[in-house]
């Protein structure tokens, strides 16, 4: 997952298509391309849906498996990962850094962690650049930070991102698990006893302590003895530093660490493996197969959560889908007013903003309804460049006597002449004076 995940936020940015980044937020113009959609901030209705749909995820995954998110691709797990590798490259294993520690500083030392801390410092530096990537084109963005003309934004939010990666993945670790996200504190409510959690198998490892590896169940048994040594390394393999061997504890994300340590030493005592397992709490009580918890997955609120997710998917999917790449804005000039002008004609004029959501230029006509011998006197068609918006005054005229005096609803119908058809009505108020 740590490639998976670093893969994808590291590369994505430097995906190009129709001849611009794949994946860019431009806020100063405010445009998103996401691959092929060009969205703007009309669309906001879509990120809306994205987060109902990653809450509900979110949800449901927890409610099935327990924290995975926590465990798996929460960023600070992903990247404390990564630092602790580095740690273990550099420094060496537990055993090699505690005596490194306690070493007195010299240049062994020193060089040992300065190399650490460049490296930690490196892999901030190079999360805070490709995070502004996402804002700033990254070529552009990587060609200012080459010839030092990097903007001051750019350059604190790469800094800003740069500091709290290193602070948090090489410094604060998993206390940012136990005391500053606010997910940990509210699991528990999307906890049943058929979520699949990380488990101790109390039963079978209780009473706890040393014993020679030539004991036979039997022997050890005859001692009060369980199959759990008590080797503690449990505790020292667990990023936010709890015994699993106390029950579920809100510190615990789930990242199962704890089971492969405890595995490996039941294969060096000859044991069965899954002393420490994934597993339920009924499963554990009960003493269920597996195939008897994995039915127990579809329960009510598995059901319910995995229908609502499904639903709203689908509707955001078929929205995008189905979505006109023309968006268009009117409003009367409110700097002029409804007048007469030649032939005894009734004009008003109206400012409206027509914006191209395809990747190549467009030619628009326009046409209104709702008064008898309306027309449009302005230049058409319109054009407007790819992927951009233009604001046009748009006038129109009506014969004498067409209406009678006051307001009249009129629809202005906006329609795209190029290779990707597209058709927009707006509806306006066309007012004759008195």
């Amino acid at each position: 997952m740590v490639w998976a995940t670093q893969i994808v936020f590291y590369g994505l940015p430097w995906l190009s298509m129709n001849d611009r980044q794949a994946m860019l937020f431009d806020l100063g113009s405010r445009r998103f391309y996401i691959f092929s959609l060009v969205l703007y901030p009309q669309d906001l209705i879509y990120l809306t849906g994205l987060l109902v749909v990653s809450a509900l995820s979110l949800f449901l995954f927890t409610a099935v498996a327990g924290r995975l998110w926590c465990g798996y691709t929460c960023p600070q797990t992903v990247y404390t990962e990564i630092f602790m590798w580095v740690e273990r490259k550099i420094e060496g294993d537990r055993v090699a850094r505690m005596r490194l520690d306690k070493t007195p500083l010299g240049v062994a030392k020193l060089a040992r962690k300065t190399a650490k801390h460049a490296v930690w410092i490196a892999i901030g530096l190079w999360t805070g650049f490709t995070f502004v990537g996402y804002f700033t084109p990254i070529r552009q963005l990587a060609g200012e930070v080459a010839t030092f003309s990097l903007g001051p934004w750019e350059s604190f939010w790469v800094l800003f991102y740069g500091f709290a990666t290193y602070g948090n993945a090489g410094w604060m670790r998993e206390q940012v698990c136990k005391y500053m996200c606010p997910y940990a504190r509210f699991q528990s409510a999307m906890f049943d006893r058929d979520t699949l959690i990380v488990t101790y198998d109390t039963a079978r490892g209780e009473g706890r302590g040393a014993r020679p590896r030539s004991d036979t169940p039997e022997q050890y048994h005859a001692k009060g003895l369980g199959d759990c040594i008590d080797c503690g390394l449990c505790v020292q393999v667990c990023p936010t530093g709890i015994d699993i061997r106390k029950g579920l504890q809100y510190e615990c994300i789930s990242c199962s660490a704890c089971i492969d340590a405890c595995d490996s030493v039941m294969d060096k005592m000859h044991y069965p493996r899954g002393l420490i397992r994934n597993s339920t709490q009924n499963g554990i009580t009960q003493k269920l197969p597996q195939a008897a918890m994995f039915k127990r997955v579809l329960r009510p609120r598995i059901l319910i959560y995995t229908a609502v997710l499904a639903g709203v998917t689908l509707a955001m999917l078929f929205s995008l889908l189905t979505r006109t790449p023309l968006k268009v804005d009117v409003v009367r000039d409110r700097g002029s007013v409804a007048r007469m002008v030649g032939q005894g004609n009734i004009e008003n004029v109206y400012r409206m903003q027509v914006m191209n959501a395809t990747e190549h230029g467009q030619q628009y006509s326009i046409a209104v309804t709702g008064i008898d011998g309306a027309r449009i006197v302005s230049d058409a068609p319109i054009e407007v460049d790819a992927a951009a918006s233009r604001w046009l005054a748009v006038r129109v005229q009506t014969p004498p006597n067409a209406a009678t005096a006051g307001s009249h609803p009129i629809t202005f119908t906006i329609s795209a002449q190029g290779t990707t058809p597209a058709v927009v009505s707006e509806k306006s108020v066309f007012l004759v004076p008195r």
